[in-house]
């Protein structure tokens, strides 16, 4: 089994009210990955994202993008412990 990996990231832009959270929900299932995604308090989206380095990769690079109608401005990727999760799915 590959070894798993996990990264916290912040997208800044314009990516709430935008179906950001879904699509990243989208995005994971059909990559693979286990996490969360919520909207934070500043206006960004943050994300727990885990699995094996190139499923996370992939959907690292996702998230530089986001659904059309987001206007991604910056993003931060850090390298974190996995969480205890599975599945992905929006937290509140």
């Amino acid at each position: 089994m590959p070894d798993v990996i996990a990264r916290k990231v912040r997208v800044f832009g314009r990516v709430q009210g935008v179906f950001f959270r879904q699509a990243a929900v989208n995005q994971a299932r059909a990559l693979g990955v286990e996490g969360w995604v919520h909207n934070a308090r500043d206006g960004s989206v943050e994300a727990h994202i885990k699995g094996d380095a190139a499923a996370v990769d992939q959907m690292v690079q996702w998230m530089r993008q986001g659904p059309s109608k987001a206007r991604v401005e910056d993003v931060t990727v850090e390298q974190v412990e996995p969480e205890d999760v599975s599945g992905f799915s929006v937290r509140l």
